[in-house]
């Protein structure tokens, strides 16, 4: 049966991968994006669904434009993507981003709860709320420690999206996912950063791919099968709480190295440090080095998920491994470039 579904957030890597998967299904998505001068949808362009995707304006920051828009929409699913999801720039803008990221989901749920609790409720949770992990590998019962004011409000979103579900028996879910990527993730994130500034050297490009912390551990998946995980936890009979994740822990260093082979280059990393420098063995140009601009006040040093209960309970695992997931955007990095 078509239902309507409502995402926030859907010009994101997220919100367009999701948005392919409910019109694949069938459905009518409605997307909400904050108002802006200039409409930057070239995920969905990307995905063939643009034309597909009804779209309004949604801000997180104004609670009767959400009532407004979800009394109007009246979706049967709401998926909430939309955040300030940057963490570097949460510590240059932590009021911004604790009124989108925490505030703005509780506004969400009063406003759902108000015009239909029956409407399922999808909060989009982080592995960056465990920040300095407290048992490893993590799952949904490790205690949150949050590093940074994204972390920290991505906490109380979780919890408040949990307590509506016990006050109230609305059918609130919150994913845990741990870091996904595609050729479709913004370039201020460190993965697309590398293949796509890795990309315009290949073609000739003077510039230097300059990085912090490369010791940082992650576990990184693909984010197709992640937001086939956010649609199942939508579709049982009651909402709970779900970590997703690959399982396996890769360091920043690994990941470069990886997308360093796709394009050819044979690298080698020399110095410790702020001096430390990624050099192609064959030409010896320094490709890559460490900026210490781009450390964090506070890192989160290793992050690694423990997908078991979304495995039994949903019937989830995470298909896309690191290397096939390297090449998938190197490949498209290498196009975008081309073109």
């Amino acid at each position: 049966m078509p239902e309507t579904i409502l995402i926030t957030g859907i010009l994101g890597q997220d919100g367009a991968y999701l948005a392919k998967l409910a019109i694949d299904a069938g459905h009518h998505v409605v997307g909400g994006v904050r108002r802006s001068s200039t409409m930057n949808d070239w995920r969905l362009q990307a995905l063939g669904v643009a034309r597909d995707v009804e779209l309004l304006d949604l801000e997180l920051l104004e609670e009767s434009n959400i009532y407004n828009c979800i009394s109007v929409v009246r979706p049967s699913r709401v998926f909430n993507l939309a955040a300030q999801s940057f963490v570097g720039a949460s510590f240059n803008q932590p009021l911004f981003t604790a009124n989108v990221d925490a505030l703005g989901v509780l506004r969400i749920l009063e406003a759902i709860r108000a015009i239909d609790p029956k409407i399922r409720f999808y909060q989009a949770s982080t592995s960056e709320m465990f920040g300095k992990v407290l048992a490893v590998p993590q799952n949904e019962e490790t205690p949150f420690y949050p590093r940074s004011p994204y972390g920290v409000a991505k906490v109380f979103g979780h919890f408040i999206t949990k307590n509506y579900r016990e006050a109230y028996g609305m059918h609130a879910s919150s994913g845990i996912l741990f870091n996904h990527e595609s050729p479709l993730r913004g370039e201020e994130f460190v993965t697309r950063k590398i293949t796509s500034t890795l990309a315009r050297i290949e073609r000739g490009s003077d510039e230097t791919l300059e990085l912090g912390n490369l010791d940082a551990k992650r576990d990184w998946g693909h984010a197709r099968d992640y937001v086939r995980g956010m649609w199942l936890m939508t579709e049982q009979e009651t909402a709970d709480d779900y970590v997703l994740a690959t399982g396996v822990t890769t360091t920043i260093r690994r990941f470069l190295e990886l997308a360093a082979n796709a394009f050819g280059y044979h690298p080698e990393f020399e110095g410790a440090g702020v001096s430390e420098v990624m050099r192609d063995r064959n030409s010896g140009r320094i490709i890559a080095r460490v900026n210490p601009k781009y450390y964090r006040p506070s890192e989160v040093e290793l992050l690694v998920g423990d997908a078991s209960k979304a495995a039994a309970a949903l019937g989830w695992s995470a298909n896309v491994t690191l290397e096939q997931l390297v090449d998938e955007m190197v490949a498209a990095d290498r196009r975008s470039i081309a073109t």
